[in-house]
């Protein structure tokens, strides 16, 4: 593959539901190609002299370096943006941000998932007016790169053909912050038109937002998979191939946070331990979008141990966001 495809150049990626499958397949191709390159020490500017705009109204690590480190490797430039440091902070519309930013560049890149009904309209506002592509670094509707990476690696241990394996999508108890929602929905989004079982498990105060539900119930019946919602840690665990337990907020509390951690409390003993990991096959593996509130949404026995693939799947954000950036700028 010496050559990138051009098939999605200009394309927004702000869900994963925005693309087909087999242009999900040609992002995870093009991902493979890249981690082998850059193993081999090879060089792949498919980028050279590109600049992508960075928009963070939320903190990040994996989401950050992966493409700051990515485009550089592409051979181009990324810029670091915080909203309180730009006019946004002052009230500059998403139509003025998009279309200057994209007479300065090549790609703008947006996180912004800190509450329900705002990210992803924002980001959509903007791609409407940018001439440029918009790539959605987490939203508070989906996170379309952490679960593009987490599909790399999933194929990675099972293989291309996924239907038939079953998934478990659980909340665990977390007293850090009321996190997003974007992870689990995005997993039961993705995880689904590949044929996946996926079952939803959490505490009733803690549902996804409805049309994330809708999708998965659609994503499913068109695989021929089966989505299913349940109420324990250890139904959803049973029989499983991959466990995700991870902690959300609840979406009614997201402006007041700390009402949303006093009802989590009631739950803490929604943690993954090596209990839970016994139910699911004996090649299950553990998986967590990181960081992980160790010791509360799992034990570090599960996180260190050899079911743990965490940190093939941080990895793979690096490649997956390259092909993601090469693809579409």
């Amino acid at each position: 593959m010496d050559k990138r495809p051009e098939e999605l150049i200009g394309r927004d990626y702000i869900s994963t539901q925005d693309w087909t499958r087999s242009e999900i397949d040609m992002a995870l191709d093009f991902s493979r190609h890249l981690k082998t390159q850059f193993r081999r020490h090879q060089p792949h500017r498919y980028l050279p002299d590109k600049t992508i705009f960075l928009i963070f109204f939320d903190k990040s690590t994996r989401t950050r370096n992966s493409f700051e480190a990515g485009i550089t490797q592409l051979g181009g430039h990324a810029h670091y943006l915080t909203h309180d440091a730009m006019q946004i902070s002052h009230g500059e519309s998403a139509k003025d941000t998009g279309i200057i930013l994209s007479r300065y560049g090549h790609g703008i890149a947006i996180r912004h998932d800190l509450f329900p009904g705002e990210g992803n309209s924002y980001m959509r506002e903007v791609a409407r007016w940018a001439d440029k592509p918009v790539i959605n670094m987490q939203c508070d509707v989906d996170h379309p790169c952490q679960t593009l990476a987490d599909l790399m690696t999933i194929r990675e241990r099972f293989g291309n053909n996924l239907k038939g394996l079953k998934i478990a999508v659980s909340w665990a108890y977390a007293p850090s912050y009321a996190k997003p929602m974007s992870v689990p929905q995005g997993l039961i989004m993705l995880m689904s038109r590949y044929g996946m079982n996926v079952t939803l498990a959490h505490p009733p105060e803690f549902q996804l937002m409805p049309e994330s539900l809708e999708h998965a119930r659609r994503n499913a019946a068109d695989s021929g998979a089966q989505f299913t919602i349940v109420d324990s840690m250890e139904e959803a665990f049973q029989d499983a191939d991959i466990v995700y337990p991870k902690s959300w907020g609840c979406a009614e509390l997201f402006k007041r946070p700390q009402e949303s951690l006093e009802l989590a409390k009631n739950y803490r003993h929604w943690i993954c331990d090596q209990k839970l990991m016994k139910l699911g096959h004996q090649d299950c593996i553990y998986m967590h979008c990181l960081p992980a509130d160790r010791g509360n949404e799992v034990t570090d026995e599960v996180i260190d141990g050899p079911q743990s693939v965490v940190y093939d799947e941080a990895e793979n954000r690096l490649h997956t966001c390259k092909a993601l950036m090469a693809l579409t700028m």
